[in-house]
């Protein structure tokens, strides 16, 4: 009779588990891939769902482009010797005379040591007067002296020095090996010798993002880029401020992945087998490798090459789709390039919903097993 009573309930328990399972759902990461087809737009939903081929991995192949603009690589290299507001010369003035108009009694030479440029371009000389240095040679410069000094005493000999140049400074800041005010001198003169002047870079050089702010222009180049293209590379002008920083491009890894969290780039170009990779792989026990989608906001344009269309007005959701159980799967995946903000999302393969049911269902099953067996 205990028996019986024992089999009566088991039967009420397996029902009961079936009707929770049935109206409630068992725990899943995310919709499955039936799911996300159903909200397509093709089905009256709000986002397009794009299976990935040849011609959309063409389509969206899409990386940032980074780079000086003309007006940065048009500048020409500050010549070392062009003097600029903040400059310090040293100035020394010979005179053939036994009392000239600077010299002392019994000397014929005067030093004015630490002459700095003013911040309109002029220095100051004794019977000389203002004289515009900035944009000049010392060489220019002592020419204009002399001639200005010829009027009042025979044939002075003059040299000018430049002493240091506090006007033609650059400052680095961000992730250089040593931050802070340098001068622009003869080997530092463009900014890969600048950079090497402060230490290089400190972070990993594919991700190393340099930016170069000059009056109200900015502008970007890949750090790697500078060193694979020298042409590249740029003069430097005082004043600029350069900002050494890490890419903050970053995708989204959910679903079936060996790790669901925001993930940054670490090169250049991502590609959604790389970005999988590096999340570690597919669950091989729940991951369904024909259901991989990336969900990304793409612009008009590409919506339009991607979909066939010229019509799409704006910013598009689309879901692209990767089955890797394809031929040449693998190979769309290595093409396909991840962009940033991309989310990289996984379903579960239908048997894993399948052993979810078994296990809810055998589960307590099995514990009215044990206790049957304890009752009799």
């Amino acid at each position: 009779m205990i028996f019986q009573s024992f089999r009566w309930a088991r039967a009420v328990a397996l029902l009961a588990i079936v009707g929770i399972v049935s109206s409630c759902g068992l725990p899943n990461v995310g919709p499955n891939k039936r799911e996300i087809f159903s909200g397509s737009v093709q089905k009256q939903g709000d986002a397009f769902v794009v299976t990935v081929n040849d011609r959309v991995t063409r389509a969206t192949a899409v990386t940032p482009a980074l780079g000086f603009n003309d007006g940065f690589t048009n500048a020409g290299v500050v010549g070392s010797d062009t003097i600029q507001p903040g400059d310090i010369l040293g100035l020394t003035i010979w005179e053939n005379v036994d009392e000239g108009l600077l010299v002392g009694q019994g000397q014929n030479a005067t030093a004015l040591e630490e002459v700095q440029v003013d911040g309109s371009g002029f220095i100051f000389v004794p019977y000389a007067g203002r004289i515009r240095a900035a944009g000049n040679t010392p060489e220019a410069i002592r020419r204009i002296i002399t001639t200005k000094l010829e009027e009042q005493t025979p044939d002075p000999q003059v040299q000018v020095r430049r002493l240091a140049g506090d006007g033609s400074t650059v400052s680095l800041t961000g992730a250089v090996g040593a931050q802070g005010v340098y001068a622009i001198e003869r080997p530092t003169r463009t900014l890969s010798t600048m950079l090497a002047r402060a230490g290089g870079v400190t972070i990993v050089p594919e991700i190393a993002q340099i930016t170069v702010i000059r009056g109200n222009q900015r502008s970007r180049i890949w750090f790697q880029d500078l060193f694979d293209h020298p042409e590249r590379d740029i003069a430097l002008r005082g004043g600029d401020r350069i900002l050494v920083e890490e890419d903050t491009r970053a995708f989204t890894a959910l679903g079936a992945t060996g790790g669901q969290a925001r993930v940054p780039f670490f090169s250049q170009d991502l590609s959604a087998l790389e970005a999988i990779a590096q999340v570690g792989g597919l669950q091989s026990a729940t991951a369904d490798p024909t259901g991989i989608f990336v969900l990304r906001n793409e612009p008009e344009e590409i919506s339009n090459a991607v979909l066939g269309r010229n019509d799409l007005v704006g910013a598009q959701r689309l879901i692209y789709v990767l089955d890797l159980t394809k031929p040449n799967g693998l190979f769309q995946a290595r093409d396909f390039v991840i962009r940033d903000d991309d989310t990289i999302y996984v379903t579960e393969a239908p048997y894993a919903q399948f052993s979810k049911i078994l296990g809810a269902l055998t589960g307590p099953a099995v514990s009215l097993d044990a206790l049957s067996s304890l009752g009799q």
